[in-house]
């Protein structure tokens, strides 16, 4: 279970989470497959939320699922000692205190990851009560 990347990928990841395909595909390509699938995750696709489980990936998958309110993915990323990636989640669920820890902690880029995750979600949320959007899925 990786939860420590270079500083280049971390940015890669940010921008793919905030659309840029380039990079996601890029991450897939090369060495990182878990960051780019979570970009598809992350966007409620099934296929790349069962993939992040089957391939070792809980812990994302725990976060994308703290994103969306569970408290119990919160809590097992507390209890397996993942603090700073329950902070990116509650971050990516609009968390202002989350995002000020992390600061604090020197962690400004997972903050800010936090926060393209919370823009992504919240893009969704809107597109979803959208009385004029018509579901495909």
């Amino acid at each position: 279970m990786r939860t420590e990347y270079p500083a280049k990928v971390l940015l890669a990841w940010g921008e793919a989470i905030g659309g840029n395909a380039g990079l996601r595909d890029w991450l897939i390509k090369n060495g990182y497959p878990e960051l780019g699938i979570f970009t598809f995750a992350l966007r409620n696709k099934r296929d790349a939320r069962d993939w992040l489980m089957k391939n070792g990936h809980p812990h994302l998958m725990a976060m994308i699922s703290g994103i969306e309110g569970d408290k119990g993915a919160l809590d097992w990323l507390e209890r397996n000692e993942l603090n700073v990636m329950k902070q990116m989640a509650l971050v990516g669920d609009g968390d202002r205190e989350a995002f000020k820890w992390l600061i604090e902690r020197g962690h400004r880029e997972l903050a800010m990851i936090g926060t393209r995750m919370h823009t992504v979600k919240s893009g969704m949320d809107d597109h979803y009560g959208d009385i004029h959007h018509y579901p495909t899925e």
